[in-house]
């Protein structure tokens, strides 16, 4: 009896072995294909939209003859777009398009600027992919723009580097970040407040809906004793933020709540897609990413 449920124990080994190697003989019938997934919040903003197409020029610069898709985080700009008859796919649907198509590798750049709440999404559904059967054989997702000291300093350098020529060192740079009150990567503002403070003690980060906000700043804004502040947006384009809550003529606009103390304000209506050295950031979490496959 033992040694008839021995060989029913064989006889089950080696079929799943059997099955096993069949699954990775199928596997090889899929020759290694590559995709890159780039993916932003999104812009309706026809002058911001260019900012997207120089960013993926440069990319299909940077890596020739690899697949370049887009996704889109917000469904509202999704579903605006889709009304004006553009058609931009989610992350996870384009994901699910790659797949389909049989894509092995996909390496995800998110172009956020920091490790927040939608980087986190992004970050666990594209994991997803690669673990369902059928998934992708390898997928990895691109850090944001500041993700450690170093991007923060290579950031800073670069964004004074690019400040309007005629700025003088007694003027405020106010940089608007977007915030984010509920995660903990709204820390990295503050951070990022402290590197800039390091290279120009007039140059400041405050952000719309996080930590600092403009009224913390307000006071060391006005014992610098500056007559004059240039606003800069600390995001990928300059949209509707930049445009309304930093720019704008509303009366609690940043530009409105400055020229109410006095200073006269120059908005720079220039987001950090637009500075090809600073995109170089992103470009080198996207190349550390791909190089693992």
């Amino acid at each position: 009896m033992r040694k008839v449920v021995h060989v029913a124990v064989i006889v089950v080994l080696l079929g799943l072995f059997g099955l096993n190697n069949a699954f990775a003989i199928h596997g090889k019938e899929h020759p290694k294909k590559k995709a890159i997934l780039l993916v932003a919040f999104g812009t309706s903003v026809p002058e911001a939209q260019k900012v997207y197409e120089k960013i993926d020029e440069k990319v299909r610069q940077a890596f020739s003859g690899e697949e370049v898709r887009w996704g889109y985080t917000s469904d509202i700009i999704r579903s605006k777009l889709a009304k004006e008859g553009k058609s931009i796919d989610s992350p996870e649907l384009a994901l699910a398009k790659l797949m389909e198509e049989n894509y092995t590798h996909v390496a995800v750049l998110s172009l956020h600027t920091i490790p927040g709440a939608e980087f986190h999404d992004l970050n666990r559904n594209a994991k997803l992919y690669g673990q369902m059967a059928g998934g992708f054989e390898r997928i990895l997702v691109a850090w944001p723009l500041l993700s450690s000291h170093e991007d923060m300093v290579k950031v800073a350098e670069r964004i004074i580097k690019h400040l309007p020529a005629e700025r003088k060192p007694e003027e405020v740079v106010l940089l608007m970040g977007h915030g984010t009150e509920h995660h903990p990567a709204d820390a990295v503002y503050a951070a990022m407040n402290q590197v800039f403070q390091g290279m120009d003690s007039n140059v400041l980060v405050a952000t719309v809906e996080g930590y600092p906000a403009l009224n913390d700043l307000l006071p060391q804004i006005e014992k610098s004793g500056a007559q004059k502040a240039y606003l800069v947006p600390l995001m990928l384009v300059a949209g509707d933020h930049a445009m309304n809550d930093m720019a704008g003529d509303e009366p609690d606009s940043w530009k409105s709540i400055l020229e109410a103390k006095g200073l006269q304000v120059v908005p720079v209506l220039k987001g950090t897609g637009e500075y090809p050295e600073v995109v170089d950031v992103w470009l080198d979490h996207l190349r550390a990413a791909f190089s693992h496959f």
